[in-house]
């Protein structure tokens, strides 16, 4: 069911500002960065190991990070699972009374398909499962 953690998105304010702790001090290399409009959102992709790391600073105030970022601050936001078959996962999730945010996938960073669940059925953390093709991987 569940592969690998595929990444830890973590919300900053400033990708200029945050990123030297990376590649700097961490000696950690940027793999890309893109900009997810329908998320309004800035993403940048680091490998470490077999994991990424998804730096993620908003575009706008009305985006999901910034009001993240407003309520609780800069830090941690989820942490994506590795799946197949999305959508056989979000059902079996369903099915086990997680509250899914979304009930299909929808595309996000690097092309993967996404969906995430509810915080409150969770244990308090937002988790996305996270479907890459060859291209997102």
């Amino acid at each position: 069911m569940i592969k690998k953690v595929d990444h830890i998105g973590i919300a900053v304010k400033s990708m200029e500002e945050a990123l030297p702790f990376y590649t700097d001090v961490l000696g950690l290399e940027v793999q890309a960065i893109e900009t997810v409009e329908s998320e309004k959102v800035k993403v940048a992709f680091i490998k470490i190991g077999e994991t990424k790391i998804e730096l993620l600073e908003p575009t706008s105030e009305e985006s999901a990070i910034a009001k993240h970022i407003e309520k609780r601050g800069e830090g941690i936001h989820h942490v994506a699972l590795g799946v197949d078959s999305i959508q056989a996962r979000i059902d079996e999730m369903k099915e086990n009374g997680i509250q899914m945010l979304q009930d299909k996938a929808k595309t996000g960073a690097g092309g993967a398909l996404v969906a995430f669940m509810h915080p409150k059925s969770t244990g308090k953390v937002l988790f996305e499962l996270c479907e890459k093709t060859d291209k997102g991987e």
